[in-house]
């Protein structure tokens, strides 16, 4: 790839684009740049070429593909976003800061680094929605270059991408984007399975391919027959969807019939009604396969019918009937729509509701990784479609409940959620929300959210706003508690709260708690005694000495349960909040290695209660519980950990996956193995590991072992 190839893709679409401005930007990245290299041993100018490049497959405008062409220049050199300003403007210097990374600033982990990251790039996007396309193309360039990296960096981007980047381009609508990342990242996460389909796909890719256009000329000859002017194209489905399939239906690749697709492009929306009756009517349909996403847009834009027929040779085949225009946002999504150059923010249009309700989402978690997680559950997972009372269509995540609905109504009717109707019928608030429903919510003003509340919700709006509330409802017990502590101290040295206001902001500030409303609530929450407040507040009191052993009855909650699981030397690497005398035991529901980002809960009776920061179970938790925890690196013995392996049923092969433990250095306390129907076998194993980096050691050998279709970390409850 050359700029002038770059330069001429830029033409066929926009003819009057400053190409000017893309050859000074190309040549100060070059400058920038000069000396370093890609792990390839490529000048790193090929990077940002090469993310140019697929900026105008696109079709974006100038300022995006000078933004592809500068975006690393900021992080990576002396170069600054005021000198872009000066030299660009002030829209590519925007585009460019929006996809640097805070790397300069400091971060206690990795997880809270790219937490940040992406809730800065999120705000970016929400005034300026080329910000992720530009994103979304230099990831995917990095993704194809992978292979130079080390087996732990490819790991670690691969299932970044798999988590958040691959979802999100879905959520953009860009469908080759999301494509590719998910193929790409399936290659480095499970490579003994995608090795292992790629050779039966290619087995059989001849075959396929001749299959493909006999049926494209059968289905434009039935067409045109018919009087449906159209395009029709067949495509093999992708890796991971072909994967994703035999995972959840437990079939081979053999058994997978539907793993062709056709699209028929016509020109209006009335020809692909009148496509979808030739098709039902050359081939039999199949039952509860039909869907209607003209009439229904998924939230991400696209729209087209879907329908599964028995097309020719008894094969199951799979046809999307949709106009050009719903095509081209189809593969392109956003960028299709050009929106940015009306110079609106994305959040003055409806088809971007999700994208405020993330920026909703940041102002309200300060936890940054908590952020990231509400994300991930937004961007994942199918949808359901149901209609309010109104007759209004709203667009759900599966699984979601009346709750999930009232919250996405408003806040304040999620808040006091009672019951709901379904099709006129009263259901409970757990009832799953089904296609086609008619949901009408009940309120009730005395009604407040609860902790189960947690377990039953769906989606990160709602699940946000509960914790939002919970937390709310504690500070103010708080509160109320850290005042009457405080007052009562106060009036023993013959003080009272409402005349020591200023005094307390300065005993805050000398205990680094702000001002005196903070101090209060940790009073409250007993995390500062009154005895420390009154020594910054009176230092040189002798009373402080004589009252010390009464404070011990105002201690909050949180110092009296440290007290009780502090009876006995832990050695099981943990510190807690820097102290290693702490009675810790580690959630069976996440099993957390060292290496892993952990967090403490105390539980009652049995100490501090480790889990892995991604654990749903700790989420859920109540986070006034919630402490920190790390490991020493003095940690001494081996962890226990699930790992499942989905491997094919044949002999020779389980002794195999044996050995491999065994040269891993890793012991197997025990073993699950049992036969499927469909020829392959589901073993899960007990082993003991030293830490995070021997567990991936292990993963990534069991993962190349010929005949393993994947590799699964899992719950340490998984035999029990």
């Amino acid at each position: 790839m050359s700029l002038e190839q770059v330069l001429n893709g830029i033409s066929t679409y926009d003819p009057n684009a400053d190409l000017e401005l893309v050859r000074r930007a190309y040549d100060f990245a070059s400058r920038a740049h000069e000396g370093q290299t890609r792990r390839s041993g490529d000048p790193y100018v090929t990077h940002p070429l090469s993310v140019a490049e697929i900026i105008a497959e696109l079709k974006l405008d100038i300022a995006s593909v000078c933004a592809g062409l500068l975006h690393d220049c900021v992080e990576d050199t002396s170069a600054t976003v005021e000198q872009l300003t000066t030299l660009f403007g002030k829209e590519i210097a925007f585009l460019v800061d929006g996809v640097t990374k805070l790397g300069k600033l400091p971060w206690s982990t990795k997880e809270e680094q790219q937490a940040e990251n992406f809730r800065k790039m999120l705000l970016a996007m929400a005034r300026d929605i080329r910000v992720i396309l530009v994103k979304l193309c230099d990831r995917l360039d990095n993704m194809r270059s992978l292979h130079h990296l080390p087996p732990e960096k490819q790991e670690r981007i691969a299932a970044e991408t798999m988590q958040i980047y691959a979802p999100l381009a879905n959520r953009l609508g860009i469908a080759w984007i999301k494509v590719e990342l998910e193929d790409l990242a399936f290659k480095y996460l499970q490579p003994g399975e995608y090795d292992q389909l790629a050779q039966e796909v290619q087995k059989t890719q001849a075959e396929r391919e001749e299959y493909i256009r006999t049926v494209e000329e059968l289905i434009a000859k039935e067409m045109q027959a018919n009087g449906v002017t159209c395009e029709v194209r067949g495509r093999a489905k992708h890796f991971w969807s072909i994967y994703q399939k035999m995972k959840k239906t437990g079939r081979t690749f053999e058994e997978i019939h539907d793993a062709i697709g056709f699209r028929v492009i016509t020109d209006n929306q009335m020809n692909c009604y009148q496509a979808l009756g030739v098709a039902h009517q050359t081939w039999t349909p199949i039952p509860g396969r039909f869907k209607d996403y003209i009439a229904l847009p998924k939230p991400n834009l696209y729209q087209s019918l879907h329908t599964a027929v028995i097309g020719p040779k008894g094969e199951r085949i799979e046809v999307q009937i949709r106009t050009r225009e719903m095509h081209a946002v189809a593969e392109h999504g956003i960028a299709a729509h050009w929106k940015y150059k009306e110079g609106k923010p994305v959040d003055s249009d409806k088809k971007f509701a999700w994208l405020r309700q993330l920026m909703e989402h940041q102002k309200e978690l300060r936890d940054p990784t908590e952020f990231l997680e509400s994300v991930k559950l937004d961007l994942f997972g199918d949808e359901v479609y149901v209609f309010t009372p109104r007759g209004d269509v709203k667009a759900l995540p599966k699984g979601a409940t009346p709750i999930d609905l009232a919250y996405a109504v408003h806040s304040t009717i999620g808040d006091h959620c009672s019951g709901a109707r379904v099709n006129g019928m009263i259901v409970p608030l757990r009832y799953q929300l089904r296609n086609g429903d008619t949901i009408e919510i009940i309120t009730n003003p005395n009604q407040k959210p609860n902790k189960d509340w947690l377990n039953l919700v769906k989606t990160a709006r709602a699940r946000t706003k509960i914790r939002y509330l919970l937390r709310k409802e504690q500070r103010e017990r708080a509160i109320a508690l850290g005042k009457d502590i405080l007052d009562k101290g106060l009036r023993k040295r013959g003080l009272t709260l409402a005349r020591s206001e200023k005094d307390l902001d300065h005993a805050a500030r000398e205990l680094r708690l702000g001002d005196s409303d903070e101090l209060i609530i940790q009073v409250g929450y007993g995390k500062v005694t009154v005895q420390q407040v009154m020594e910054k507040l009176l230092p040189g009191d002798t009373k402080k000495v004589e009252e010390a052993p009464k404070e011990k009855k105002a201690e909050g909650m949180f110092a009296q349960l440290i007290r009780k699981v502090t009876r006995r030397q832990s050695a099981s690497g943990i510190l807690v909040q820097g102290d290693a005398d702490i009675l810790v035991r580690f959630a069976r529901c996440c099993s957390p290695l060292p290496g892993d980002p952990i967090v403490g809960y105390i539980s009652r009776g049995k100490g501090v209660t480790v889990h892995r920061r991604d654990c749903d179970k700790g989420l859920d938790l109540d986070p006034e519980r919630r402490i920190d925890v790390s490991w020493d690196g003095h940690g001494k013995g081996s962890h226990e950990v699930a790992i499942q392996v989905l491997c094919a049923d044949k002999p020779g092969l389980l002794a195999t996956i044996s050995q491999s433990f065994s040269d891993q250095g890793v012991n197997i306390s025990q073993a699950h193995c049992r036969a499927t129907d469909n020829g392959r076998a589901v073993n899960t194993f007990h082993a003991s590991v030293k830490d995070l980096d021997q567990l991936k050691g292990v993963i990534r050998a069991l993962s190349r072992i010929k005949g393993v279709y994947s590799v699964d970390r899992v719950s340490a409850e998984a035999l029990t």
